[in-house]
């Protein structure tokens, strides 16, 4: 389901489709602000400059056409000597390059025509597809869903424009596109050669002749002219806290690199020219006789744009809701956007109530150790709670379009809100009246999860399909009837209904014996597995075909959907050596694959030369969650009662080894970690602090019922799932258990984690106090052989 933020602003917008245009013009706007009002920000920002988080700032707040305040604080300079601020100071915007010139510019060459947000960036510059780049969007430039990591590398030196570009075809993607929310100057750099591509025109001519001169933003250029340098308010030392000072030259050292020309930074500009363009905005692309964008594309740029299933809203370069809104503070709705800058920039603007809010500071002179983004937060808030709460109705009229909605689900190859109607392999087997099985005697393993679409067992199907005998039932881990504690032997028994002998794979047995399979022409699979390597219930399925193919027995999968998406390959790849039975071959933590396909991988590169037959399911797609397939939930194990749980299962799961309990015997299995050792608000806090996509953290005590640490009180985490294409769950295990570790290195038994983990190096790494983060990119590497291999097994596209 779409995350509920996203889903009421989606209900909010849909509901003033409804209304009439003079009804929404009708509307007043919240509360008129006086000067007066907004008194308390000079407290703000004086503290926030006494206590070094900046030496100055310019502030400008915006009404309904009017300037409310504009005022002046500190120095503009502190080094080689003081000069005051003044209020037409000169600041780099930084990032905010990113919204005032080139979403602009994109926006404005889609108006005419020239750009399709929806087309392949390849199309615009070709050589950009190299290395797995091929699909990436425009609109998934704009949006920061690209996958493409955060900026190139600054080693070895480089510098040039020209030097940028093939740096940039040469970069590979680190997400799958479309899945994962990163920040990512690339795409900024990206889009700018865009708009030389198609303009024909150097990205600071195409703004200036077509942004900044029709709105009279005289102060506002790429590498500033020699004759504004005394209003221009110095940056930092270019070496950090040495080198020459930045002063009237781009501060971002990739724009720096790049000549002081690049999408992502090298703006410089004042509060009043931002003024003018935040109007702009607010006017629906007019101001002053001059037309820069339409109505309909404004609504575009600042309204939701990113996937569907989103927690991090962003319009197209306009930041909505995400780790980065500081400057939205407390109190502004979500229908607000604005953007902020490296530097000690930001801008946010309110539809709602036609305001305004412009905060410009340089932070970082001179040594880089300014920090505004609590002043940032702070003002913004004074301004909101001056202009007191807006209405439904002022909501309402603030945002009359949908028309891009529509649109928006139709574009993102991850959809949230797909009604599947998923057809699995034993569905596809009634319907061709089993006639792949035609005249065999067969074995079934299966479980609980082993049913067609109405809920049949598969057990039963067999048993009284026409031509097919069915003469033993193969259970796994949890047995036949998935009800058995994690861990716990299996013993094998007798299904009630047929009388079959049900014969344990679970236990001291955990392979077909010769004498389970005497007399059988085919074993069938047919078992929802979780999407996680360390799931037992591949592994049955490989010692299975090992068996079959010493008996020359054919081996039948009927599939089922990967529940997790079978898309995205995350997470440390096994160790060769430590094959196991939660470890069956040597892949990631999360494969991205059905177990047909694994069926198919299993047989080919362990050579086990099993007579294979896939029974493939219809109407799944690699993207699909399980809440997508309009298949029922079936728990494929007593502890992953929810797709939720299923989700962030491969991450929790990878510390189970461990002295910790991971909620088994709780309510909630897999959504809590905690062990009577741990410091609950010590964790919670420092894993909040690593700001780990998707998910964040509660300090909890709760009582497991069973498992480790059974009737003991454990202090710990409970993990809150706030978007699941944004989480990557096994780095979040690498995460928390290098947060174990470094919190509670007496108590935490690391290398008991080792099985699950299946990599030594990370483990390595994390007692060398490795950051977490640059653990997993290494691993990038090294799961690259294995999505090659990989490629060759997949059935569906």
């Amino acid at each position: 389901m779409r995350p509920l933020r996203l889903a009421i602003f989606l209900f909010i917008l849909q509901a003033v489709v409804t209304r009439p245009p003079s009804a929404c013009a009708a509307v007043n706007s919240a509360s008129d602000l006086s000067e007066a009002q907004l008194a308390p920000l000079a407290s703000v920002i004086e503290e926030a400059i006494r206590t070094g988080r900046c030496p100055g700032a310019v502030v400008l707040v915006g009404q309904q056409g009017r300037v409310v305040c504009r005022r002046a604080f500190g120095n503009r300079a502190v080094v080689p000597q003081q000069v005051r601020m003044t209020p037409d100071t000169i600041f780099d915007l930084a990032s905010l390059t990113k919204v005032i010139a080139t979403t602009t510019a994109v926006m404005q060459l889609v108006e005419r025509g020239m750009i399709s947000l929806e087309d392949p960036v390849a199309d615009y510059w070709p050589e950009f597809k190299a290395h797995g780049k091929e699909d990436i969007t425009v609109r998934e430039l704009l949006t920061h869903y690209s996958g493409l990591r955060p900026d190139l590398d600054l080693k070895p030196e480089w510098s040039g424009y020209e030097t940028a570009l093939p740096m940039i075809v040469e970069e590979t993607p680190v997400a799958v596109p479309g899945t994962r929310f990163i920040y990512s100057d690339i795409n900024f750099e990206t889009l700018g050669e865009i708009v030389r591509r198609v303009s024909g025109q150097p990205l600071e001519l195409f703004c200036a002749q077509n942004i900044f001169q029709p709105l009279g933003m005289t102060d506002t250029f790429f590498s500033p002219p020699p004759a504004v340098h005394d209003r221009i308010a110095p940056t930092q030392y270019q070496l950090g806290e040495t080198g020459k000072m930045l002063w009237g030259e781009v501060h971002d050292p990739t724009a720096y690199n790049m000549g002081g020309v690049a999408g992502h930074a090298g703006l410089f500009s004042t509060a009043d020219d931002l003024a003018i363009f935040a109007q702009l905005l607010l006017n629906g692309g007019t101001r002053a006789g001059a037309r820069v964008l339409s109505p309909l594309t404004v609504e575009k740029m600042t309204t939701p744009q990113a996937p569907p299933d989103a927690m991090i809203l962003r319009g197209l370069g306009w930041d909505i809701d995400s780790p980065y809104a500081s400057n939205r503070g407390e109190l502004y709705p979500l229908g607000s956007y604005g953007h902020t800058g490296w530097t000690g920039t930001s801008i946010w603007i309110d539809p709602v109530s036609r305001t305004y809010v412009i905060l410009l500071t340089n932070r970082v002179h001179p040594d880089g150790k300014g920090d505004v983004v609590g002043l940032r937060t702070r003002v913004a808030s004074v301004v909101a709670a001056a202009l007191g709460p807006a209405s439904t109705e002022q909501i309402l009229a603030s945002r009359r379009s949908l028309t891009g909605y529509f649109e928006l689900m139709k574009s993102h190859r991850i959809r949230g809100v797909r009604n599947g109607k998923v057809l699995t392999g034993i569905d596809v087997l009634v319907a061709e009246n089993f006639a792949p099985l035609a005249g065999m005697r067969v074995g079934l393993i299966t479980n609980h999860t082993g049913r067609d679409a109405q809920g049949r067992r598969t057990i039963d199907l067999l048993y009284r399909a026409p031509g097919v005998k069915l003469r033993a039932i193969f259970g796994p881990e949890h047995g036949f009837t998935g009800t058995a504690d994690e861990g716990a032997p299996v013993a094998s028994g007798q299904d009630p209904a047929t009388h079959l002998p049900v014969y344990s794979l679970y236990g001291k047995t955990t392979r077909p014996t010769d004498k389970m399979l005497a007399g059988l022409d085919a074993l069938v699979f047919d078992i929802q597995d979780a999407g996680v390597r360390f799931y037992t219930y591949v592994t049955t399925l490989g010692y299975a075909m090992e068996a079959a193919a010493k008996k020359g027995i054919a081996v039948y999968v009927l599939d089922r959907p990967n529940p997790i998406n079978g898309f995205s390959v995350e997470g440390p790849v096994l160790d060769k050596d430590l094959t196991s039975f939660v470890a069956y071959f040597p892949m990631p933590v999360r494969h991205g694959m059905t177990v047909g396909e694994l069926a198919e991988m299993f047989n080919r590169e362990n050579n086990l030369g099993v007579k294979l037959h896939i029974i493939k399911m219809r109407g799944w797609e690699r993207t699909d969650w399980y809440d997508e397939t309009g298949l029922p939930w079936v728990k494929p194990s007593p502890n992953l009662r929810t797709l939720t749980e299923a989700t962030l299962y491969p991450g929790v799961a990878m510390v189970e080894g461990a002295n910790v309990s991971v909620g088994r015997g709780t309510d909630t299995p897999f959504e809590l970690l905690g062990a009577p050792w741990i410091e609950s608000r010590k964790l919670a806090a420092h894993l909040n602090e690593r700001k780990i996509q998707g998910v964040r953290f509660l300090p909890v005590e709760f009582t497991p019922r069973s498992g480790p640490f059974k009737g003991q009180v454990c202090h710990g985490i409970s993990l809150v799932l706030l978007d699941r294409q944004a989480l990557n769950s096994p780095e979040l295990g690498v995460e928390l258990v290098a947060a174990l570790y470094r919190l509670f290195p007496q108590d935490f038994q690391i290398d008991k984690t080792l099985a699950l983990v299946g990599a030594r190096g990370v483990l390595a790494a994390i007692k060398k106090g490795h950051d977490p983060g640059a653990i997993m990119r290494r691993s990038y590497e090294a799961r690259e052989p294995f999505r090659r291999m990989r490629e060759k097994y997949l059935l569906y596209p």
